[in-house]
């Protein structure tokens, strides 16, 4: 009898897996390392700033990798998932804001310093608990999964899908930006939650605490990547491909649709609400300016430059295009928009799989050209072979 293989030897038993898994450990070590012990003048060291740009960069891959579980393998196009990465930011900043106490700008031990500067009496309740950690980690994940429950229970069960589906997620995430622009909701308003000190009782300037949380969001895309991958290996995972190809054969065949659909929407909102919650801390402010719809739209550039439905493809998308965006804002500002949309079009019209999907084109022609010749097609053997009629 066989012995059962560990389960996370079989979450990592393609090679693109083992390679994508081994690169962020090797950058998740050096990195830090780089940037730790070297000092600024040695040619290995790396600055703190490259090291929170990075980081912010793994955050967005982890967001990228949410958005590619519902629309690579179950084929959800939401436009608006930036709503559940800002949640996540924004219980991350009101934890961080309780920290501040008497070192804000106006010295008060609890009203955080834009309360203070709008008269607000008290401390509103939805604030209450957010200067305890556990429980501000348990927003991070309780309220961009609660939202996404409620949201794919109303939609899914009224099987609302295709353009319909991405309209209304969009608006989700657009009346959203409208009701934390109001000052009175008690989030800051357009300027947000910004300003903050510390995190566990330590600086969040200090390059420990980047390295840190640097370490963290390469953790947390690592994890994230096998949650993912535990999805779509699974049996659960051939259904959404079933749901993603054809769904009304799917659920003509006795399958409850609504119930896989909710549940990795669902999945997909958490993973976005953590990335949110690493992306604050590294950025130093988070605002209403998140939940865009623009934003939102990004993610879905960055998912098909990089290759949909392959899980690390949407990784190494969001770190191009972002890499990109760093470059070209500064270079060329005023064409940045514009370089951007060119992108999405060239990705949709000559690369319908992505960079990913690019290379491993490449990679076909080269083995076939270096090794063996291909294989015959059977369709010219069943032509070359006689049939019994024939050789009678």
């Amino acid at each position: 009898m066989p012995k059962r293989q560990p389960l996370i030897f079989k979450l990592v038993s393609d090679r693109s897996s083992r390679i994508f898994l081994s690169v962020l450990a090797v950058v998740t070590v050096l990195v830090p390392l780089c940037n730790l012990v070297f000092p600024e003048g040695s040619a290995l060291h790396v600055s703190t700033y490259t090291v929170t740009l990075l980081g912010k960069y793994l955050c967005y891959a982890l967001l990228a990798l949410a958005v590619d579980l519902i629309w690579g393998y179950c084929g959800i196009l939401s436009l608006g998932h930036g709503a559940f990465f800002a949640l996540g930011g924004y219980a991350m900043g009101m934890y961080l804001m309780r920290q501040i106490g008497e070192r804000g700008v106006y010295g008060h031990p609890v009203l955080p310093d834009f309360m203070v500067f709008l008269n607000w009496q008290e401390l509103p309740w939805f604030w209450y608990g957010f200067d305890s950690f556990p429980f501000a980690m348990l927003m991070v994940i309780l309220v961009p999964g609660i939202l996404a429950f409620l949201f794919g229970w109303l939609a899914f069960r009224s099987r609302v899908t295709g353009v319909y589906l991405s309209i209304i997620t969009q608006a989700l995430t657009y009346a959203l930006m409208l009701a934390f622009f109001r000052n009175d909701m008690g989030f800051g308003g357009n300027n947000g939650l910004t300003d903050f000190k510390d995190i566990l009782g330590y600086s969040v300037q200090a390059d420990s605490t980047r390295a840190v949380l640097f370490i963290m969001s390469a953790v947390a895309l690592a994890l994230g990547y096998l949650i993912c991958q535990a999805i779509v290996k699974s049996k659960l995972g051939r259904v959404l491909v079933g749901v993603r190809d054809a769904e009304s054969r799917t659920r003509f065949l006795g399958y409850r649709v609504e119930h896989y659909k909710l549940f990795v929407f669902t999945v997909s909102a958490v993973l976005a609400g953590i990335a949110g919650a690493l992306y604050v801390p590294q950025v130093g402010i988070i605002n209403p300016g998140e939940f865009s719809p623009i934003n939102s739209i990004e993610i879905i550039i960055w998912v098909a430059v990089g290759g949909r439905g392959t899980l690390y493809g949407a990784v190494v998308g969001a770190v191009l295009v972002n890499y990109g965006k760093t470059y070209f804002t500064g270079a060329f500002p005023e064409l940045w928009l514009f370089l951007l949309g060119g992108l999405f079009v060239v990705t949709t019209l000559y690369l319908p799989k992505g960079v990913v999907g690019l290379f491993d084109r490449w990679k076909k022609q080269t083995d076939t050209g270096a090794g063996s010749p291909p294989p015959p097609d059977p369709a010219d053997e069943s032509q070359a072979r006689p049939t019994k009629a024939g050789a009678a």
